[in-house]
């Protein structure tokens, strides 16, 4: 297996399909990347603007193209000696709506469906006349509303003989065949006939269902043939639908119950991904399962169509290690394997896991912190605190973060837990008395304070050392967040998240049991973090934005270069194919944004005055002196820094009415989500109209042009960090393409990726306007005494984007070039010495006797302010090429005397 030399994310939807991908493989060769790396293309929810709601694992999602598209695709792909690297989905599939086969049969039949042992359900949360319910919590109001006024329509498929429930015309749940007769009633012979054979199912276990196909074919028949049959089930359908409560009586009936959606904050009975209703989780732990959902991965794996997999949501499986082992030991060939894992800073990848590691965003926050002045910390918090009166540390935030998402949106998953840790209680005589609310206090604390997304016990009942010290932190920290609670519940579950042989015997509780509760533990803790922490907390505590990333900790302000250096060489030692990321599909802000952002860290003064000064203009245009009025000052905080963040380039200079309309389209959508996010003034469940109009209004506010005190201030400040930033821009772009790994660009960034959160970030890309800009870098790019010439000019022009093109391209075809060293080679620091010596940053890398030097400087307004500062790189001995300026150097020189136009340089010996 070759692992990829760099990959290009594509994000597949209806607008850009399969023959759209395949028409950019010529542009993507250009540019120099070995594999496109997709995003899911199996058949998903109609609409899907992500395909991770797959509905049907062996089909080819239909919005993308045929199957002639998809073959057009590879091909295309493989006449540029591009790769496919696919990104698929595991963990859950696609459910709601009338797509999804096999939750339609769970719905159908309950318990009985072949298919029920499929998906993660609790059968005992819901019981009706007929036994357990799987909750559909479709309804966008209580059930009763929806029943009277007749949202909820009973409906007859003639062509299959079949009746189902329909929530607002889209959402199917079908009626079980035995309840046919409330509907066909007696007043026809014929119909009273297949009605009372219909009663008859239960008498042909096992063959339930294979014998209900008979009848529905009959009645399909007695429909088509009889008029007065057809008329008359017409007649009950219609009747049904005009008497609620016989409605009502039809779906006490059925194997599903079905409910206003935020019922299923309290009581879903079937495990979901995070708290989205209409994603359930799949027993890919099951052979039967795993094979279902894999077999045409496989098949393309086999065929050479795909080269490798990136694995969604690797946490929410219930065995990791052994779906990975099981993925290796089921393909035909070797194939190129990344997961999707967020690390704690303290944490590393699994080194059992057979993959070649993760997709990278341990890489986003490394390189960010790199960027970012530690010494500022001090003055961010005064700011934070001077402006919007914030007092709490992160971690406190996290902690009420999660302990909301805990009490709200998944109180069903911490109940869940509650139930699984009552029935190992009671299994013994001396852990009875702990009753479920005593272990649910406790359960909920614990994951209040745990310190990594999960553990990674098996059914085995390896523990790593890791998880014992992470499962200890977290339980040492609950008891004293509720020392009335018998610290016994503490006991029980240290045991148990820990499979503590002897202290489960002292208990008397089997270890199995105890095993299997705390592995559907480990399946809740990644989701509780995730929405806890990245989805709440990382919108309430606005001190610095560029930090609340995806796999980031807004406490850790700034990555010392020896941290950033230990890091990476570790990379380098066990995950060298590992993917390095700047920018993906998930990530809240461009990648140029943070960049950007970095750049206040060093001028933290300038910038509080800065606000102070923003926050008195708008506040007094819109008659709020005593600044009490919405947004609050922390939600203000926020949208100051959105602002300088992702101004666009081609609006640094007085932007027209158009733009600053359609910038502010964009600003309005992200903040919404940051406020519903946060969950203090705003929520997606029940909006805040009135402080969301009102937040709304105050940032149109800023864009008005017919207004400009605003923009006369916001200027000069944001043109010229935004100067500034595109230094650290191209330094950030120089690790990533240097660094030991698979360098990943998210469609579109190779210009500048001023992008704000989702969706704002999967915006259609113009790759005409991108190869036209490839093709006036690329010729002089070509040539070493242009190269130079070439980097001076896009620096100038940076608006365009262009210079950071021109470095891709250029260290992609210095990889293309060397593809053992970068893919092999080992990794040190580059020492620096100087009073500025930190300003510097650099590392070596060297194979086969190869060597590559790469080194940036570091703060580029300090380095402004102070143009002769002293750091001078201890370079190996040597003559070396610069690729940069394309010219032969040898090394003593300051480091500033390195730098081009570029502030970065790379080298090869000559």
């Amino acid at each position: 297996m070759t692992p990829p030399r760099a990959t290009y994310r594509l994000q597949l939807r209806e607008n850009f399909g399969f023959a759209d991908a395949g028409a950019i493989a010529p542009y993507l060769a250009r540019l120099g990347v070995s594999h496109a790396y997709l995003s899911p293309i199996f058949k998903a929810r109609p609409g899907s603007a992500h395909g991770y709601d797959i509905t049907d694992h062996a089909e080819l999602n239909p919005e993308l193209g045929t199957e002639a598209d998809y073959a057009g695709m590879i091909a295309s792909f493989r006449r540029e000696g591009v790769g496919v690297v696919l990104d698929i989905v595991p963990n859950h599939m696609g459910v709601g709506g009338a797509d999804n086969p096999l939750w339609l049969d769970v719905l159908e039949w309950g318990e009985a469906s072949p298919k029920a042992g499929w998906f993660d359900i609790d059968w005992s949360v819901h019981r009706g006349p007929n036994g357990g319910r799987l909750l559909a919590p479709v309804l966008g109001e209580p059930y009763g509303e929806a029943l009277r006024t007749g949202k909820l329509a009973l409906k007859f498929d003639a062509e299959a003989g079949t009746f189902a429930v329909w929530a607002y015309d889209t959402h199917k749940l079908p009626v079980a065949p035995p309840t046919y007769p409330m509907i066909l009633g007696r007043e026809r012979e014929a119909l009273e006939w297949s009605g009372d054979r219909f009663r008859d199912l239960p008498n042909w276990r096992p063959q339930v269902a294979e014998r209900a196909r008979v009848l529905e074919a009959e009645l399909v028949a007695l429909v088509r043939d009889d008029a007065d049959a057809r008329e008359a089930v017409a007649a009950r359908v219609a009747a049904i639908n005009g008497d609620w409560r016989e409605l009502d009586r039809l779906i006490e009936a059925q194997f599903w119950r079905v409910a206003f959606f935020r019922v299923a904050e309290d009581e879903i009975n079937y495990r979901r991904f995070f708290n989205i209703n209409d994603l359930a989780g799949l027993r890919i732990e099951l052979a039967p399962v795993f094979a279902h959902a894999h077999a045409r991965v496989f098949a393309m794996l086999g065929a050479g169509e795909i080269d490798g997999l990136r694995i969604d949501h690797i946490d929410g499986l219930f065995d990791p290690k052994a779906y990975l082992v099981a993925l290796r030991e089921q393909a035909d060939r070797p194939f190129y394997l990344v997961v999707e894992k967020i690390l704690a800073p303290h944490e590393a990848l699994r080194a059992d896991w057979p993959v070649e590691g993760s997709t990278g965003y341990d890489f986003v926050n490394l390189a960010l912190g790199l960027l970012i002045d530690p010494a500022a910390e001090g003055a961010f918090d005064d700011s934070y605190r001077g402006f919007a009166g914030a007092r709490q540390t992160f971690a406190a935030v996290a902690v009420a973060s999660k302990l909301r998402i805990m009490d709200h949106e998944m109180a069903s998953e911490l109940a869940a837990l509650g139930r699984a840790a009552a029935r190992l209680a009671k299994t013994s005589p001396l852990t009875v008395d702990l009753t479920r609310g005593i272990l649910v206090r406790a359960i909920r604390l614990i994951l209040a304070h745990f310190p990594v997304y999960r553990t990674y016990l098996d059914l085995g009942g390896t523990v790593d050392e890791a998880d014992l010290r992470d499962v200890a932190w977290a339980i040492a920290r609950a008891r004293r967040g509720d020392p009335d609670l018998h610290p016994s519940a503490f006991d029980v579950l240290a045991a148990a998240l820990t499979s503590d042989a002897a202290a489960l015997r002292a208990k008397e509780l089997g270890r199995t049991a105890s095993l299997r509760f705390a592995m559907r533990f480990q399946q809740a803790s990644g989701p509780v973090m995730a929405k806890g922490v990245e989805d709440t907390a990382f919108y309430r505590f606005n001190r610095f934005l560029a930090l609340n990333e995806v796999g980031g900790t807004p406490d850790r302000f700034g990555v010392a270069p020896a941290a950033f250096h230990k890091a990476v060489a570790q990379r380098a030692g066990r995950w060298p194919h590992a993917m390095l990321a700047t920018a993906t599909h998930d990530t809240k802000r461009g990648e140029d944004s943070r960049a950007r952002l970095a750049v206040l860290s060093e001028r933290p003064d300038e910038w509080r005055r800065q606000v102070a000064v923003w926050s008195r203009l708008l506040r007094a245009r819109i008659g709020d002196v005593e600044g009490v009025a919405a947004p609050d000052r922390n939600d203000e905080y926020m949208l100051y820094q959105m602002l300088v963040g992702s101004w666009p380039p081609d609006m640094l200079d007085n932007p027209s009415a158009d733009a600053l309309a359609a910038f502010a389209d964009r600003i309005r959508g992200a903040l919404t989500k940051s406020m519903r996010e946060a969950k203090l003034n705003s929520g997606w469940a029940a909006p805040n109209a009135a402080y969301e109009g009102a937040a709304l209004a105050f940032a149109s506010e800023a864009l008005r042009p017919d207004a400009p005190g605003f923009l006369s201030a916001f200027l000069p400040f944001v043109a010229d960090v935004a100067r500034l930033g595109v230094q650290n821009s191209l330094v950030q772009t120089v690790l990533k393409f240097c660094a030991p790994g698979v360098p990943d660009t998210y469609q579109g960034t190779e210009l500048w990726d001023f992008s704000l959160v989702d969706p704002d970030n999967r915006r259609p890309v113009d790759y005409g306007a991108r190869g036209a800009a490839l093709e006036t870098v690329g010729g002089p790019l070509a040539s070493s005494e242009a190269r130079a010439r070439l980097f001076a000019s896009l620096m100038e022009t940076w608006r365009d984007g262009r210079v950071k093109l021109a470095t891709i391209a250029l260290l992609l075809s210095l990889r293309r070039e060397r593809p053992d060293l970068f893919a092999e080679g080992d990794y040190r620091p580059l020492e620096f010495s100087g009073a500025e010596a930190d300003w510097g940053f650099g590392f070596v890398r060297e194979h086969g006797g190869r060597r590559l030097v790469m080194m940036a400087a570091r703060y580029p307004a300090k380095r402004e302010a102070k143009p002769d500062w002293e750091a001078a790189a201890l370079l190996p001995e040597g003559r070396w090429f610069d690729h940069v300026r394309g010219r032969a150097v040898e090394g003593g020189a300051p480091l500033r005397t390195w730098l081009g136009a570029l502030p970065a340089a790379v080298l090869t010996e000559a």
